[in-house]
């Protein structure tokens, strides 16, 4: 089987479910917070890292049969529940647009967090370690928008998002 069927229900929850849901969510998941100094080549490595993680799986097959298989098939199936929830968690914000309800009380970036164990789990089904390298560049560079996201969230919520970073980290 092609390495891309598995990118399928990450296409469809992202783009499809938060799309029906809530279309104001939609545009609010594509928004890039400014950047300043390394943020930005972090954006750079984040971008093309995000074309390669969707192309590269066009070359890859998802090998059956053996142990790894099924710790894949489990993180990935973990990774897509995680990403489900996340995303209906996220289509759901405060009044004042913060998210603090569902998985977003145990991390300020759930879906961060599932598309990290959803990629693993590709990752580890197709016994790419290329893919995992890419998967690597991903997360550290995702961690820099993360952090400007940060800054932009304590600038625009003010005392009220402050106090959510004390109780909530930010990964799990």
């Amino acid at each position: 089987m092609n390495g891309f069927l598995s990118l399928l229900p990450l296409i469809l929850i992202r783009f499809g479910v938060l799309n029906i849901l809530n279309k104001n969510a939609l545009k609010r998941a594509a928004f890039f917070t400014p950047m300043i100094g390394k943020e930005k080549v972090a954006l750079w490595f984040y971008q093309v890292s995000n074309i390669f993680i969707f192309l590269y799986p066009f070359f890859l097959k998802i090998k059956t049969g053996s142990y790894w298989f099924y710790a894949g098939l489990a993180i990935y199936v973990l990774g897509i529940l995680l990403c489900l929830v996340s995303v209906l968690d996220f289509a759901k914000p405060a009044e004042n647009g913060i998210n603090l309800n569902g998985l977003y009380q145990v991390s300020r970036n759930p879906m961060y967090v599932a598309y990290f164990i959803y990629f693993l789990g590709c990752t580890v089904l197709t016994q790419s370690w290329i893919l995992f390298a890419i998967l690597i560049v991903f997360q550290i560079s995702a961690h820099w928008i993360i952090l400007s996201e940060e800054r932009w969230c304590r600038k625009e919520f003010g005392q009220e998002y402050i106090s959510y970073m004390n109780k909530v980290r930010r990964y799990i």
